[in-house]
């Protein structure tokens, strides 16, 4: 993401806003013009997940319309993306460049770098066992910030949190606990659904709300017959990546 200093100061607050609300974004340069436009290089906008413009100018609908779709698909893979938003009969395919056609009476060509910021998801991992082990060093790889507590989990203001349980018979029934009483999308159990179902019911005796009981994903991760820990480790991976990305897709959607 560019450098604060290069965007006007209510622009700056905007992003920062949308960065301490753990909001995905994207910003959206004009890079060149040719012909007739009514913006120029060096124009930007700050977008919300959903599209939007929140701050910012690039000039009429039609150019507005497909850097919307284009910050859509950048937000949601990650990825930077050239767009170049061009007459009908003067598109073309350029390597690295998504093309748009400009249906402006105006005519002209605009091409639009767009920068997406996603935020890092909180992964929380309880337990000292292999597959906890094993889980936090696969998951260095994809862009999680890794939290092993020693003890109780302080909540926190990260909203974006999953949280796996894999002690695996040491101390079960307390870091499930723990786990429940803070904020969180997710919440997986690394053991079968029968070792669950009997940890299930002493937090119900401990008064945990039965709605964040039955939302526990017992056992943890997809069903790939995993067996070694680090199988199971890549299993639950799957899993919260596709919680994270389905997150996303929501956040997009309600914004």
């Amino acid at each position: 993401m560019m450098p604060k200093e290069l965007l006007d100061p209510q622009m700056s607050d905007a992003l920062e806003n949308l960065r301490t609300r753990d909001e995905p974004f994207a910003v959206a340069t004009i890079v060149r013009t040719a012909g007739l436009t009514a913006a120029k290089p060096g124009a930007k906008a700050l977008l919300r997940a959903d599209g939007t413009i929140l701050h910012g100018w690039l000039g009429g609908s039609c150019t507005r319309n497909a850097v919307a779709k284009a910050a859509l698909t950048s937000i949601q893979d990650g990825n930077p993306t050239l767009i170049s938003i061009a007459p009908e009969d003067e598109m073309e395919e350029r390597e690295g460049v998504q093309s748009a056609r400009n249906g402006c009476p105006s005519k002209g060509t605009i091409d639009v770098f767009i920068e997406p910021w996603v935020p890092r998801p909180e992964l929380v991992i309880f337990g000292a066992s292999p597959v906890a082990h094993a889980l936090a060093e696969i998951a260095k790889g994809f862009d999680w910030n890794i939290t092993r507590p020693d003890a109780n989990l302080q909540d926190a203001t990260v909203r974006r949190r999953v949280i796996v349980v894999a002690t695996q018979g040491q101390d079960d029934l307390n870091a499930l606990k723990q786990a429940l009483k803070s904020s969180s999308d997710h919440v997986a159990f690394v053991g079968s659904r029968k070792k669950y179902a009997a940890l299930a019911t002493k937090l119900a005796k401990l008064q945990v709300p039965q709605t964040a009981i039955d939302a526990v994903n017992a056992p943890a991760g997809l069903d790939i017959s995993a067996v070694t820990p680090e199988e199971i480790a890549l299993s639950i991976l799957a899993q919260l990546t596709q919680v994270r990305r389905q997150a996303l897709k929501g956040a997009m959607t309600d914004g």
